[in-house]
C-alpha cells in the first residue's frame, strides 16, 4: 500500500512539474521592426509581451475539453471547426495511441484555440508579435540576413513531417522560446489579415497577390522565402479548418 501511495505522489509530482514547464512564460522585449511586406508605415511597433516558452501539448488541451466539453469532438458546433477536428482521437477525451501527451496539440481549429487562450488569462499572439519573436537564432534578435538561419528554416519545411516530436526538441532562440521555427505551424489572433488594406473592395486583389511574383514588390527582404510561405499559408486557412501542422501557443500583455 505504500508502495502504491509512493508512486502516485511521484506521479501528481512528475505532472504538476510538466504543467508548470509547458505553460511557462518569457518576456518579449518590445522594439521596432521591418516586417516582409512594406505597410503604411515601413517599421511596425512592438510593445512588451510575455509569450508561452512551448508550444500548447496535448496534455493541456486534453485538460482543457475535459473542463469545457463544448470543445469536445462530439460536440463542437460545425460553425467553429471542420471535419479534421480533433480526428486522431480516440474519443472526446482520450488521445490517439500515437500522440504524446508532451507533443504540441494539432488538428484545431482557430476558434478553439483562441478560447483555450482567454480561459488562460491570455491571447493568441497577433502575426506581427510572432514574426518578430521568430526571426531570432540562439543569439539574435534579428538573424533573417543570415543565411544558416534561412537553410535552417526552409530544411524543416521541405522534409516530410512528423507531428510527434515532443515540445522543446527544437533549438531555444534569443528570447529563451522554443519550437517557432522546426515542430508546427502556429495560429495566430489575425491570421487573415495578411495585406489587408482595411478598404473591403482593395482586400480580393492584395490577397491574390501574394500568391504570385508581384507579391515580391514589397518585400522587404526578398531571399527571405521562408517568410513567404508563412504569409501564403496564413493567407489560405480560414478559422474553423483544423490542420495536422497547425498548433498554437499563446501571448499575455504586460500591465504597467
Amino acid at each position: 500500500m505504500k508502495t502504491v501511495l509512493r508512486l502516485t505522489i511521484c506521479l501528481l509530482i512528475f505532472w504538476v512539474n510538466t504543467a508548470n514547464c509547458q505553460s511557462k512564460m518569457v518576456t518579449v522585449k518590445g522594439d521596432t521592426y521591418i516586417p516582409l511586406y512594406g505597410r503604411d508605415s515601413m517599421q511596425v511597433t512592438i510593445t512588451d509581451f510575455q509569450m508561452d516558452v512551448y508550444p500548447v501539448t496535448n496534455a493541456q488541451f486534453l485538460e482543457f475539453v475535459k473542463k469545457y466539453p463544448k470543445w469536445q469532438r462530439s460536440q463542437v458546433k460545425k460553425i467553429f471547426a471542420d471535419n479534421n477536428y480533433l480526428i486522431n482521437w480516440k474519443s472526446d477525451i482520450a488521445l490517439g495511441d500515437s500522440q504524446a501527451l508532451n507533443a504540441p496539440i494539432t488538428n484545431v481549429s482557430w476558434f478553439a484555440a483562441n478560447d483555450y487562450c482567454e480561459c488562460q488569462g491570455k491571447r493568441l499572439p497577433t502575426v506581427d508579435e510572432w514574426e518578430y519573436v521568430a526571426m531570432s537564432n540562439e543569439t539574435l534578435p534579428d538573424a533573417r540576413t543570415l543565411e544558416s538561419y534561412n537553410e535552417y528554416i526552409l530544411g524543416w519545411y521541405e522534409k516530410p513531417k512528423t507531428f510527434n516530436n515532443e515540445i522543446g526538441s527544437t533549438f531555444k532562440n534569443y528570447w529563451n522560446i522554443y519550437d517557432l521555427h522546426g515542430l508546427v505551424w502556429e495560429w495566430t489572433s489575425d491570421f487573415n489579415s495578411v495585406l489587408i488594406s482595411g478598404e473591403s473592395r482593395n482586400d480580393v486583389d492584395k490577397d491574390s497577390s501574394l500568391f504570385c511574383g508581384s507579391a515580391a514588390v514589397g518585400a522587404t527582404d526578398l531571399m527571405n522565402y521562408a517568410a513567404f510561405m508563412r504569409y501564403a499559408i496564413r493567407g489560405s486557412l480560414k478559422a474553423k479548418y483544423s490542420m495536422k501542422n497547425l498548433g498554437f501557443r499563446c501571448v499575455q500583455d504586460i500591465n504597467k
